[in-house]
């Protein structure tokens, strides 16, 4: 998995770059296929804003969460992140474990 952290109008430290990548080792734990993930974060007045889009095989997920600390914010994207990560999962396992049966209409009488 690649992991692009990036500042707008903040610098990442250490420790925010460390918390980041924690809190997203959990969708690897959900779903092995993760390509790539970018998370933006950024300071509008007194709101911080994260973002992060995960490319997954087959489709590109993006998710936002906006709070007044950045710890928290961070949280809330990654459960937010979760969530999706295992709708999509269980989308394609739906796709690949049932097969469509033909079932021939019944004969008029």
């Amino acid at each position: 998995m690649n992991l692009n952290i990036s500042g707008h109008h903040l610098e990442v430290t250490p420790s925010i770059r460390e918390y980041v990548t924690t809190k997203l080792d959990r969708i690897t734990r959900h779903f092995d296929s993760v390509i790539d993930v970018g998370v933006i974060l950024s300071v509008q007045k007194l709101q911080h804003h994260i973002e992060a889009t995960v490319h997954v095989r087959g489709r590109d997920i993006h998710v936002e969460a906006t709070d007044e600390d950045m710890y928290a914010a961070i949280d809330l994207l990654s459960d937010k992140l979760d969530r999706q990560i295992i709708k999509h999962k269980e989308k394609l396992m739906d796709h690949r474990g049932e097969s469509i049966k033909y079932q021939p209409a019944a004969a008029a009488e």
